[in-house]
């Protein structure tokens, strides 16, 4: 260990005592940045494909166990991918392209990235030379936003969107999108229009399930209205509850989907998450606990488990996306580093809730209970 990360790890690396020290933290970083390649592209695992949106994850992890070069590098090579219309393609392998879809969650995230790496360096120069990229990547997602406020989940290879959004990935671009909007602010960019959008579509997510594709089998589809900020309070920790006994394995962590008792560290550090996001730290460091029965020693993680057979699945698989979502659930619960609170919403933007003509008022059929 360099004298550089000695310091990194007895000041700004995370730690939550009595389950993982900060070097094992650190750990769980460096075992992100073996995987990155020499141009900065961070794929799944060696030799896997890449997707921007757990490119970013994985970005956001190496930052915050202080790999700032590291990170910087996994910007730079996504800012050089990105299309003239502000998209990128949905997986990468290599330098070739796997999946020619343009997935809007995928193109929005840059902007969470951007604006958690800045709360960590406070490299305002930096940001600056990522607005371009931002910019153009938000204007990209909201050419699909719907008259309901949601927006189309993707577009095929041929350019023709598909029919209808989803749930988690609109949720997740309402945050991007604050994220967008705190950038902006930040550099005296002025975007209400930006603003606007995050509000229609916040409130969507918050209020009109029926806007989004059925996929209630999945978790993501059960937390992440509440993990993006979309729907807080007593109504998020009401759906919490609703769905825990669905897809939480107590002891063992989170279920990918309802169907089956196959746990996955992603989806548990996620909840984790959503859970410090609610106030509810006790449930969230008891759930962190349960997800490090997929750690291994040299700090990567398991992808998932499948019980009661302790059979990993996929076979083998340990995930860089994986193990980012360990390191900002463990920021999230020991609030270390300036962007520990990102997904509790500190230092966004205070959020917009917009209703579409058509809701009428909240007696008319616009209420958290549609959920």
């Amino acid at each position: 260990m360099t004298t550089e990360e000695i310091r990194f790890t007895k000041n700004t690396i995370p730690e939550v005592p009595g389950i993982l020290t900060s070097s094992d933290v650190l750990a769980t970083g460096h075992a992100i940045a073996e995987v990155q390649r020499h141009d900065g592209m961070i794929p799944w695992f060696v030799g896997g494909h890449c997707d921007p949106w757990n490119h970013v994850e994985a970005a956001m992890a190496l930052t915050v166990c202080g790999l700032v070069d590291q990170a910087v590098d996994a910007y730079r090579w996504l800012a050089g991918r990105q299309h003239s219309d502000g998209s990128w393609f949905n997986y990468y392998q290599g330098d070739a392209v796997k999946d020619p879809r343009l997935d809007t969650n995928v193109c929005a995230y840059l902007a969470a990235g951007a604006w958690h790496h800045h709360l960590i360096t406070g490299d305002v120069e930096f940001l600056g030379e990522l607005w371009p990229t931002i910019e153009k990547g938000i204007d990209f997602i909201l050419r699909w936003q719907q008259p309901d406020g949601s927006v189309l989940w993707s577009l095929d290879s041929s350019g023709r969107p598909e029919g209808y959004a989803l749930l988690t990935g609109s949720s997740s671009i309402y945050h991007s999108m604050r994220c967008a909007v705190a950038i902006a602010e930040c550099l005296a960019k002025d975007r209400p229009d930006w603003e606007l959008a995050a509000g229609r579509l916040g409130h969507a997510v918050a209020h009109h399930p029926g806007a989004f594709a059925p996929k209630v089998e999945f978790a993501m589809d059960w937390y992440y209205p509440m993990l993006s900020g979309a729907l807080e309070g007593e109504a998020g920790r009401l759906r919490l509850a609703e769905g825990w006994s669905t897809f939480v394995m107590e002891g063992l962590g989170v279920r990918c989907v309802s169907t089956g008792d196959w746990v996955t560290a992603a989806e548990t550090a996620e909840c984790v998450l959503t859970l410090d996001a609610l106030g509810m730290h006790g449930p969230a460091l008891d759930l962190f606990t349960a997800g490090q029965n997929l750690r291994l020693p040299d700090g990567s993680y398991w992808t998932g488990m499948v019980y009661p057979d302790e059979e990993t699945f996929p076979k083998r698989e340990r995930t860089t996306y994986t193990f980012a979502a360990m390191v900002l659930a463990a920021d999230a619960l020991s609030s270390t580093t300036p962007a520990a609170g990102l997904f509790r919403g500190e230092t966004l933007p205070a959020a917009l809730d917009l209703a579409e003509p058509h809701c009428g008022n909240a007696t008319e059929g616009c209420t958290v209970a549609d959920l």
